[in-house]
């Protein structure tokens, strides 16, 4: 009996401590990491402070995996941790002896906080941000359901059309919480014992999921993705190009999932009615919100044309809706830091993995040249899929870009036959948004979930059939658009 007391005890103790323990044998794990002989890796021209920036990434992909601190805290601490370690102004001691060229400069890892790419995602934040604190999403979503009718098939296409639409501006968190909301009274008006209501729970996060795809603010692996195509390999893929190629690609999976679910939950209803209360505030402001959001997604889609690029356009709606009093300072707080430190994070990752060499020597490591193009191509991919299935689909990308921009270029030459580097980076990226088999894989997943109207093995069963149809498409859209040059 005492010994059942002492166990139950300790397990209490296990529990109420259980953040610091994992924080604590996560970090130990990483010191070990960076102190071992720099033999026993086995890896050609490896340094110490290569080492270091293996026990970051091992920290950092354990950290994420194992969710001890919110995801965003890790990648902030990524950059404290590099810039304290690695950068040419890391504490005396631990860079003693090294010269300057062996070292990050502390301006590159700093810059991650306002990369192009952040910026871009702010611009959307700040939009998304606008159009709620106005209504003018509510006004949108009424307008866009309404050509949908009562007809229940109709009906739940067309939420999974307005979640995705929104959710390639918008980011997919918001977008499914505010459909969800929109959702709730036509639930209500369905009988108990109707199969339908799960295909209507479970088209909103499909519809966010898939729906950020379409555009790079979509969702942040696209960002990560484009800003390697452009920075790294300059390739030059704007936002219109990307759209041009990832919007069809979303409304034919958005189709095959519309199918799936009458297939699996038929609606007995012959009738469902959608009301909408709410929306846009009369008013001059209201014009300007419009207006701004009309003008800011041509710009974006006719880059090319205007000459002014996505990044740059991304800070025009932050200016017009500072000048005109319709954002505050109160209103900056309401923004998604949590998702651009996340991105930050990520890209300083990266730099520290390519700027120290340490890419190119784990590809040179690993007989990468001796694998068939199309393995690296779609294996690269499955990872990520299956990374974004327990881990922030953001950090999955963030860990495997970096890694797979090395092994590409280990294996250019045959990488394309497939469309080149581009085409394994955006594969990784696209593969990332098709993560959905459980309630933990994304915020629209959880918050679906949440409802009481799901089963987890619905959303297993459905986000596995969904995911792999989409891989098997996606692959076989970007791998012919990148054999015309989009990637290459």
């Amino acid at each position: 009996m005492e010994k059942r007391t002492t166990l139950g005890k300790i397990w209490r103790l296990i529990r109420r401590y259980n953040r610091y323990i994992k924080v604590g044998l996560i970090s130990l794990v990483a010191l070990i990491i960076a102190l071992l002989p720099t033999e026993m890796f086995g890896i050609p021209n490896f340094d110490p402070i290569q080492q270091r920036v293996i026990a970051i990434f091992v920290w950092a992909a354990c950290m994420w995996i194992v969710e001890a601190v919110p995801a965003w805290t890790t990648s902030l601490l990524i950059i404290v941790i590099m810039l304290l370690t690695i950068s040419d102004s890391a504490i005396a001691p631990l860079i003693s002896g090294y010269e300057k060229s062996d070292l990050i400069s502390y301006k590159t890892i700093l810059y991650t906080f306002a990369n192009p790419t952040v910026m871009l995602f702010m611009g959307g934040f700040i939009l998304a941000l606008v159009a709620s604190k106005s209504g003018v999403d509510v006004s949108m979503a009424r307008a866009m359901l309404k050509p949908f009718g009562s007809k229940p098939s109709v009906v739940l296409f067309g939420f999974m059309l307005v979640t995705a639409v929104f959710s390639m501006f918008v980011s997919n968190t918001a977008t499914a919480a505010m459909m969800l909301t929109f959702l709730a009274p036509v639930l209500r008006q369905l009988p108990h014992t109707e199969k339908g209501t799960a295909a209507l729970a479970l088209s909103i996060p499909i519809g966010a999921n898939i729906g950020g795809l379409a555009t790079p603010i979509g969702t942040p692996p696209n960002g990560i993705a484009l800003q390697y195509v452009n920075g790294d390999l300059g390739l030059g893929v704007d936002f219109g190009e990307w759209m041009l190629i990832m919007t069809p690609l979303m409304l034919v999976i958005l189709v095959i999932s519309w199918g799936i679910l009458r297939i699996f939950y038929p609606f007995t209803a012959k009738k469902v009615n959608i009301h909408i209360l709410g929306g846009a505030k009369k008013g001059w402001r209201t014009y300007v919100i419009y207006g701004t959001l009309a003008l800011t997604i041509l710009l974006w889609m006719f880059e090319k044309l205007t000459g002014i690029n996505s990044y740059v356009v991304a800070l025009i709606p932050i200016g017009v809706f500072a000048i005109t009093r319709i954002i505050k300072s109160s209103d900056l707080k309401d923004i998604d830091w949590a998702c651009l430190w996340m991105v930050a994070g990520g890209f300083a990752l990266g730099e520290g993995m390519s700027k120290t060499g340490l890419a190119d020597n784990l590809v040179h490591a690993i007989p990468f040249g001796d694998w068939p193009a199309i393995v690296v191509l779609v294996g690269g991919g499955l990872i990520c899929w299956l990374l974004s299935q327990f881990i922030s689909n953001s950090a999955a990308t963030a860990l495997m870009v970096p890694i797979m921009l090395a092994v590409g270029k280990s294996i250019e030459g045959p990488l394309g036959e497939y469309g080149g580097i581009g085409t394994l980076l955006v594969g990784v990226a696209m593969a990332a948004s098709f993560a959905m088999s459980l309630p933990i894989s994304t915020p629209p997943n959880a918050i679906a979930y949440s409802t009481g109207l799901i089963k987890t093995k619905q959303m297993f069963t459905m986000g596995m059939l969904v995911g792999v149809i989409s891989l098997i498409i996606g692959y076989a859209l970007i791998i012919t658009v990148g054999r015309m040059g989009y990637f290459g």
